[in-house]
């Protein structure tokens, strides 16, 4: 039997003769904030399903909500109105890659892998095993013992990478991980996680601002409107799986990535205020 997770907190039984329901799924969901005596609305409402093993990517305006969307994934906010269900057979199903990395740099590149492992109490050897795994997964066998000040930066995302897939997540939140990096390593990044994502299909919603980025990486692109911001059209990238970054250079990327500028164009908004 598999469990739907709400965010209120309660589970909904789903019997295994019933067909396979989204990992994602959002009715009506909406977050307001505080700001001093106002009331900002955030996000929503957000009606959504995203299926499980489906690559979804989310752009839209700055302060349009979508890394706001990530959090109430993540359970790290709540819903201000609507209901968020997470369906998964692990009591802690995702794990959130940040744009900030989000790694503790007092802890070594092993441990900050391991991190995760040793807080659900996984046996220390076990635990080392599987970050060493990820680690040689990801290119840093060699900096096991290094600290993080000494690694670049598409190293330091690498090991937030590692960190997050190595407690074995269903579902995979992605919060523009490659926005600080420069071109090279950012294209460098996005063939690895495609690569790490054919070998093992898992669900991931990945927020980018990048349109050529959603196009290379995704199965669907959701364009989400200005503030409060909500789901205002989705495309399909007309390229399947396996896939390479190549697929950047055809002509079809270029037509869909002029068609989704057309889409956001008239959403863009001044900065100031609202939830990212």
């Amino acid at each position: 039997m598999e469990l739907a997770q709400n965010r209120t907190g309660s589970t909904i039984p789903r019997h295994d003769s019933e067909p396979p329901p989204a990992a994602i799924s959002a009715t009506g969901v909406e977050r307001r904030f505080r700001r001093g005596r106002a009331d900002v609305h955030a996000l929503g409402p957000i009606d959504l399903d995203i299926a499980a093993g489906e690559f979804c990517c989310l752009v839209g305006p700055s302060g349009c909500g979508k890394s706001t969307f990530l959090r109430l994934v993540a359970g790290l906010l709540r819903p201000s109105a609507g209901r968020l269900e997470i369906r998964a057979t692990a009591p802690n199903p995702a794990a959130m890659i940040f744009q900030d990395y989000g790694i503790y740099p007092w802890k070594t590149v092993l441990a900050n892998v391991r991190f995760g492992l040793d807080v659900q109490g996984v046996p220390r050897k076990q635990a080392t095993k599987r970050a060493r795994d990820w680690l040689s997964r990801m290119g840093l066998t060699d900096f096991a013992d290094a600290y993080p000040a000494s690694l670049s930066g598409g190293m330091r995302q690498r090991v937030s990478i590692a960190r997050a897939l190595a407690v074995e997540p269903e579902i995979l939140l992605m919060d523009e991980p490659f926005a600080a990096l420069d071109a090279q390593l950012r294209t460098i990044l996005q063939e690895e996680l495609l690569a790490i994502c054919e070998a093992d299909r898992r669900t991931v919603l990945f927020v980018t601002h990048s349109l050529e980025e959603a196009i290379v990486l995704g199965d669907r692109v959701l364009v989400m409107s200005a503030r409060p911001g909500h789901v205002l059209a989705e495309r399909t990238p007309p390229f399947g799986r396996p896939r390479s970054g190549d697929v950047r250079h055809s002509p079809e990327c270029a037509e869909l990535k002029a068609e989704l500028w057309d889409l956001l164009r008239g959403e863009i908004e001044p900065a100031g205020g609202g939830g990212r």
